[in-house]
């Protein structure tokens, strides 16, 4: 028997393995995929330009209303919402997530909100115009179960300072999501990189070791991957260790052979059974003070 179907709403590249094409890990993790491109590029950006097309916002509101009125709506088990073509693409894709959760209320929200990242000079910035990262804070984050912004994403959306696991831990409870999982966090042990997943309870970090030359679309396997555990009854920790297990070893292979995209097809057993080890560490979450009842003095 098959695990619930996942909507992702994201980019669609003709070849490689961003956006919407890194659901390839939820199909062979036994999902059936319902796949609404937001954009249709030939290649990332990264490998040069080329022609871009964002779906029309009327024409997306209108098949993102078709999936809404779909039959087979209450199969759904879980909806991805990651880049978006334009900022008015997020009322669509709001109003989709709201058809999915009234179908099957035990359905998950994943919103990766890709706006931005870090560059090679260490400085971030937005890659995406500010409306659009707006719409994605305002109405798709806003509304999530799960959220996964990069380091960058979550201090912009935030306005709060990320530079600490500590400074991570609060923006991120901040945010709003019952569960977000910052990725690209800073490690305890030099050489290696963390994702934190923060919970208004607890906050547990997975360290892998860092790889120089990753392709792009890590963001998006780990979230799909993420997703998929925890809709497969897994727990918080269990979901965060095997998504940033799968990842790390799909990235560390993909760079030995030499590959500038993701090589999902080549690691498909990572995808389902990764070996890799990873180290889980708690940070301890800061007691709120009890307030004092009113009237009563303390000496």
């Amino acid at each position: 028997m098959s695990r619930p179907a996942v909507i992702v709403l994201s980019s669609f590249v003709a070849r490689g393995s961003v956006g919407a094409r890194a659901a390839f890990a939820l199909e062979r993790l036994g999902h059936r995929v319902w796949t609404l491109p937001t954009v249709i590029l030939p290649w990332h950006p990264g490998h040069g330009r080329a022609h871009r097309l964002a779906l029309p916002e009327a024409d997306f509101a209108a098949l993102c209303a078709d999936l809404a009125r779909a039959p087979w709506l209450s199969e759904v088990g879980g909806i991805i919402t990651g880049y978006l073509g334009s900022a008015g693409q997020a009322d669509a894709a709001a109003a989709l997530v709201a058809a999915v959760r009234a179908a099957n209320p035990e359905a998950l929200h994943l919103a990766d909100p890709v706006i931005g990242d870090i560059g090679a000079g260490g400085t971030g910035s937005l890659y995406v115009p500010e409306p659009v990262a707006v719409a994605q804070r305002d109405r798709l984050v806003a509304i999530a179960d799960i959220a996964t912004p990069n380091r960058f994403e979550l201090g912009w959306l935030t306005g709060r300072p990320v530079e600490t696991l500590t400074e991570i831990a609060a923006a991120a409870r901040a945010l709003g999501p019952k569960r977000v999982v910052v990725t690209s966090a800073p490690a305890l042990m030099a050489g290696k990189i963390a994702a934190a997943l923060v919970t208004a309870s607890e906050t547990i970090v997975a360290e892998n070791q860092m790889v120089e030359g990753a392709p792009n679309g890590t963001g998006d396997l780990f979230a799909a991957l993420f997703l998929s555990r925890l809709i497969g009854g897994a727990s918080d920790e269990a979901a965060l260790a095997a998504a940033s297990a799968s990842t790390f070893e799909v990235i560390a292979r993909s760079v030995k052979a030499g590959a500038r995209e993701l090589e999902l097809v080549d690691q498909q057993e990572a995808l389902v059974r990764p070996m890799a080890m990873v180290d889980i560490r708690r940070l301890a979450t800061p007691r709120r003070p009890v307030p004092r009842p009113s009237g009563i003095e303390t000496l």
